[in-house]
């Protein structure tokens, strides 16, 4: 049997690789793997920088992981004998005035004294009122989570009924939501409310003492790339596919080389790319796929410090930038954050080294070290039917569906989505597959994550 994966991000690479190594068959199907790019991994993207005249990698994308919410990442790295190391994962705020001065800065970190970098926010009425709606949420949030209550609506009616201050709103909660999604500040307030609980207390973000340990790869998260790259025989980096056809006897795959059939395809892409690869998309296909919609953000490797808060002690791990005076629910713009990248990975240097995505404030040419664009999925309301019909899907025309945009578009939800599929397809796991109540969406939504699960498989 001859497979066809469109897509090396953490999906495509999985399933590529359960397939190719794992598959419960007398034979091993034969896999080949296509890639635009001219590297695996997608938002896995590692680059090798000198900085105090020390060279070393760090990760522009993929960066962290925790034992509560990626139960298959963490074995999956063990197998591999991946080695990981201790992160950090604070949250900072920086409201700038036009002119760039500094007007509110404070940090959410193991050290309560963060939140004071800035000692005027002790005297500021609204920062206090933040901090009080802060606790009065988290207790709401717990409730919630703890006895399932059936949620409705989006998170902004939430915050409307309950009478949320703004400086909760604008200078916490909306800016936090939009830096773990990638997308901006206006969109939150359009946040399915039980979806957004559930990912909360999934995450330990509504608790301030019980929290996941976060954990990040050693030398890069590319050292698992490479380790499934080393099992995979037939890898197209650079691949400019034209067209996927399908028919009931199999997949054409049109290429710059010609055309090359496969018994299946993989489309371990984003949904405006299978869109635009599938010559005969139905309208089944069309309906959830358009559902899906996805947001460029801009990412600068930089170490021009001009991007963090004034204040050292304001610095964080993740550090959200934007204008004083502008109403988080009104602001259309990609969110700006910036990554402060010695805090999350073990870096050889002092000297901070960053990842801003979508600089508010211009960075310094001299201090750029590169430029790349990620495109992240948007989770709005219309996306939670698509795929729950996304299970209607799989395995038709011999076609099946993969990515992280088929979850909450982390990077467990990519791996879950390609292990689902290679299992549908005949393969095994080397480790207990594992799909926790506490990761995934089913209380919330049933059959959402019928999309990605698989008891049989459905291969020809």
């Amino acid at each position: 049997m001859k497979i066809a994966v469109v897509g090396a991000g953490i999906s495509g690479l999985s399933c590529a690789w359960l397939l190719a190594k794992h598959s419960s068959g007398p034979t091993a199907p034969q896999i080949t793997l296509f890639e635009k790019n001219d590297y695996l991994g997608g938002h896995t993207n590692t680059i090798d920088v000198n900085v105090e005249g020390k060279d070393f990698p760090v990760d522009t994308g993929f960066l962290v992981f925790n034992e509560w919410t990626y139960p298959n990442f963490i074995p999956m790295m063990q197998h591999l004998g991946v080695e990981t190391a201790a992160s950090d994962m604070s949250f900072g705020i920086k409201l700038t005035e036009a002119s760039g001065r500094s007007r509110l800065e404070w940090c959410g970190s193991d050290d309560i004294s963060t939140v004071f970098a800035q000692p005027s926010n002790l005297f500021k009425p609204a920062f206090l009122g933040m901090l009080a709606d802060l606790f009065r949420f988290n207790r709401a949030a717990t409730h919630m989570a703890e006895h399932k209550a059936t949620l409705s609506g989006t998170l902004g009616e939430y915050l409307d009924q309950h009478q949320y201050g703004r400086a909760f709103r604008d200078w916490y909660l909306v800016p936090m939501a939009a830096c773990i999604w990638s997308t901006p500040t206006k969109q939150i307030d359009h946040f399915p409310l039980a979806t957004f609980i559930t990912f909360c207390a999934n995450h330990g973000l509504i608790s301030v003492n019980n929290r996941p340990k976060w954990r990040t790869i050693k030398g890069g998260a590319r050292n698992y790339v490479e380790k499934i790259r080393s099992h995979l025989s037939d890898i197209r980096l650079n691949a400019k596919i034209h067209a996927v056809k399908r028919s009931p006897d199999g997949v054409m795959i049109t290429t710059a080389q010609g055309e090359e059939a496969f018994d299946h395809v993989v489309m371990a892409c984003h949904t405006d790319e299978s869109l635009a690869l599938l010559a005969d998309v139905t309208t089944e296909e069309r309906c959830v796929l358009e559902a899906i919609r996805y947001l460029p953000n801009t990412a600068v490797l930089h170490t021009d410090r001009r991007q963090l808060p004034d204040r050292t002690r304001a610095w964080a791990s993740w550090n959200y930038h934007a204008e004083y005076h502008s109403q988080a629910s009104r602001n259309d713009s990609p969110v700006s954050l910036t990554y402060l990248l010695n805090k999350l990975q073990p870096l050889p240097v002092t000297s901070p080294v960053m990842v801003t995505m979508n600089p508010l404030q211009s960075i310094d040419p001299a201090k750029v070290i590169k430029t790349i664009s990620y495109d992240h999925p948007l989770f709005l309301p219309e996306s939670v039917g698509a795929k729950r019909d996304l299970r209607k899907l799989q395995g038709t025309n011999n076609t099946w569906f993969a990515g992280a945009w088929t979850r909450y578009g982390f990077h467990e939800d990519g791996l879950m989505s390609g292990i689902a599929v290679a299992r549908a397809l005949g393969a095994t796991t080397p480790w207990a597959t594992n799909t926790p109540a506490a990761n995934d969406l089913a209380s919330t939504y049933p059959g959402v994550d019928d999309a990605v699960t698989f008891v049989e498989s459905r291969a020809a």
